[in-house]
């Protein structure tokens, strides 16, 4: 007895032996037609698919992944939808999918929750889904010891390597050695930096990747000044080094910090660029600041998104090998460095 719903009867699902006696045709055709087969002449595919249409027939999809095997779905756990990059990913990761005729299932774990990847895993493996991608802000605790389940393609967004699963994310240190070449290009030979929180993956690697670019140069580096990533820890930061007459250059983590320091070097009598040049990271905010003149650097998430998705496709493949893929970063030159040569 069909169920009531605001004193409606709701609607019994369409058959395939109804659609076989609208179109003409044996309930074998139908199925064909239902599962994108060979063997059916066009023109009575045609009278099928239009009488599936005018009955409101949808194809039972449970049934035909059994039978091929595939769900064409993608399962993606996040620990915080709302973390910086996060949705700009999220936006590759939808977009390629839907070039692809795929589904997207989503499992957000809660920022309180404990990283594990063996817990990701186990939510999305009792779930219709091909292969899976898990966002990691941080190290998971499981990290090294993770192996992913067996038929469950799986991508990790992060900057660490991992031998049995593909990791996906932007360059980080390429990030760092861009913005060292750059300010190194230019003259300058005393370059400070600002990090986010020592939790941080992609901070702990901007900051590998700057001392690396230094000692690569032969330049001296200095102790690393910390943030937490807003404008407050990075005016605090500019404050100090406001008072380093030797700096020439400050590289800061992200861009909010980048203007908190901006705006101390200026309180603390420094000039930027004139006496002190300035690059943040992230090009996050020229949106929402006016006349936004901060030299920075972009990094494309949603192909970062894009490569997540493609790379859950071939990991099916049996000769796959898991890979290290690395987005490279773009430099937007704009109004806070100066040229010292």
């Amino acid at each position: 007895m069909g169920v009531e719903r605001n004193g409606a009867r709701a609607a019994r699902p369409v058959s395939m032996a109804q659609v076989a006696r609208a179109a003409g045709v044996s309930q074998q055709t139908v199925s064909r037609v239902a599962n994108d087969l060979p063997n059916v002449s066009a023109r009575t595919r045609e009278r099928v698919l239009r009488a599936m249409e005018e009955l409101g027939f949808r194809p039972n999809f449970a049934g035909k992944s059994l039978r091929s095997g595939r769900y064409n779905a993608v399962g993606l756990c996040l620990y915080d939808v709302t973390e910086f990059g996060n949705l700009a990913t999220l936006r590759g990761i939808l977009s390629a999918a839907r070039e692809h005729e795929y589904a997207v299932t989503m499992v957000e774990m809660g920022a309180n929750t404990p990283m594990s990847l063996a817990g990701a895993s186990e939510r999305m493996v009792g779930l219709p889904v091909d292969g899976l991608i898990v966002s990691m802000s941080i190290r998971a605790s499981d990290f090294d010891s993770f192996r992913p389940h067996p038929g469950l393609s799986t991508v990790l967004l992060t900057v660490y390597e991992h031998p049995a699963c593909t990791t996906v994310d932007s360059d980080q240190r390429g990030c760092s050695e861009l913005v060292v070449d750059y300010l190194a290009g230019r003259g300058h030979r005393e370059i400070r930096f600002v990090s986010g929180p020592a939790f941080s993956v992609d901070s702990t690697f901007r900051e590998l990747g700057w001392r690396e670019a230094l000692a690569a140069r032969g330049l001296a580096t200095a102790e690393p000044l910390r943030g937490d990533w807003s404008a407050d820890s990075g005016y605090e930061a500019g404050q100090v080094l406001a008072r380093d007459e030797r700096a020439t250059a400050v590289y800061v983590a992200n861009d909010q910090m980048a203007l908190g320091v901006v705006e101390a070097l200026r309180d603390g009598g420094r000039r930027v660029p004139e006496d002190v040049s300035v690059v943040g990271v992230d090009d996050s905010l020229g949106a929402s600041v006016p006349h936004f003149d901060l030299t920075t650097v972009r990094f494309d998430l949603i192909a970062r998104g894009r490569a997540a998705f493609e790379h859950v496709l071939l990991g099916s493949a049996p000769d796959y090998r898991p890979a290290a893929v690395r987005v490279p970063p773009t430099l937007v030159e704009r109004r806070t460095v100066r040229d010292l040569r």
